[in-house]
């Protein structure tokens, strides 16, 4: 088969062409470079390509750097950028596989290739006809939540090799077919961000605007903040404040005032009930023509767990999400995985627009 692999200089994709290059697939591999956002370039980026380098020169394959730096700055990080500036929490990661990776990419190059292969923990399930997306064996690294916006045709000419794979006998693969990456850190932050401090980037487009931080209970004020926009609901780190533990637990955009709560436990950063909007199914709505709650289960976070819980449709095409159990770090903008009971099947996403608070 003919396969386009898009590697990023990291050891899950460098294990990714090992193992397509074993099963004798004919591989064409592929670099996306994004630029900084003042496009004056990234050291980090020639590190990677390098290594990329040595892989393709490895296994003899055909290697091309494909620049997305514009469309990634007109959509990915436009979108980003104006959903913090409304108050609310994007999640660029999504957005950078539904429009970049498996969007422009795809339809300059990788429509070429019979299907795309990437590094994702994750995998594909076809059940009487339909592909689904699955989760990954490794629950840890499962990264379907990343996945959970792309349409239909992009889940079909995908590939996730890796999905069948824990994270550790990844790293053992890469040691005993001596990849020169085998022993590199796993990369951290936001897609194509790379080393760029976020909050730097943050205050080079949205600037400092100083703000009270006020402690939801008693209304005393506690500090001061540089931009509502630098934090999130949920976030205990950077608030700058003692005697925490301190919680963010709410935002007034109008008034640029940022709530806090006390206690690794405060209840009001939990709530029971998640409402969605803009509800997107990969593979088709499994439950159209059901009125009642449907039992699932979902994440509200990239995190491990999967949360259980019901799904209701209203009548205005609004969705519900309720919990049994308490759900932390509710944040409007960002979005709920939908997952079957079984916690297998990834069925779609939507956006949280609030949640109902234990108070």
């Amino acid at each position: 088969m003919n396969i386009a692999v898009l590697i990023s200089g990291g050891v899950d994709s460098a294990v990714v062409v090992h193992r397509l290059k074993e099963q004798g697939h004919d591989l064409h591999l592929f670099y996306i470079r994004i630029g900084l956002d003042d496009d004056s370039g990234d050291c980090s980026a020639e590190e990677d390509i390098e290594m990329c380098r040595l892989i393709a020169r490895k296994y003899a394959l055909p290697f091309d750097v494909v620049s997305l730096h514009q469309e990634y700055w007109d959509n990915v990080m436009e979108y980003a950028l104006r959903t913090v500036r409304q108050g609310l929490t994007p999640n660029p990661d999504i957005m950078c596989n539904k429009m970049i990776k498996f969007g422009f990419f795809e339809q300059r190059w990788g429509h070429e290739c019979e299907k795309t292969a990437t590094g994702h923990y994750a995998s594909t399930e076809i059940i009487d006809g339909t592909t689904f997306l699955a989760t990954a064996v490794d629950p840890v690294k499962d990264q379907t939540d990343f996945l959970a916006r792309i349409s239909y045709d992009q889940l079909t000419h995908l590939m996730f090799p890796l999905g069948t794979m824990p994270k550790a006998m990844v790293r053992e693969t890469a040691i005993a077919a001596k990849l020169p990456n085998a022993f590199r850190k796993d990369s951290q932050g936001i897609c194509f961000l790379g080393k760029i401090n976020y909050n730097d980037f943050i205050k080079r487009h949205l600037g400092i605007k100083k703000g009270a931080i006020i402690e939801l209970e008693t209304g005393r004020k506690l500090g001061e903040h540089n931009g509502f926009w630098f934090h999130t609901i949920g976030q205990r780190k950077g608030l700058g404040l003692s005697g925490g533990p301190w919680y963010v637990v709410k935002k007034n955009v109008h008034d640029n005032v940022v709530y806090v709560s006390q206690g690794y436990s405060t209840e009001k950063q939990f709530g029971h009930t998640l409402h969605l909007d803009e509800m997107h199914f990969i593979s088709g709505n499994p439950w159209v023509d059901i009125t009642e709650p449907v039992n699932i289960t979902f994440k509200n976070r990239h995190m491990p767990e999967f949360l259980k819980g019901t799904l209701t449709r209203l009548t205005d095409g609004e969705y519900v999400i309720e919990s049994p159990t308490k759900v932390q770090g509710i944040a409007p903008g960002q979005f709920a995985v939908i997952y079957d009971e079984a916690a297998h099947l990834c069925y779609g996403s939507g956006i949280i627009t609030g949640r109902d608070v234990l108070l």
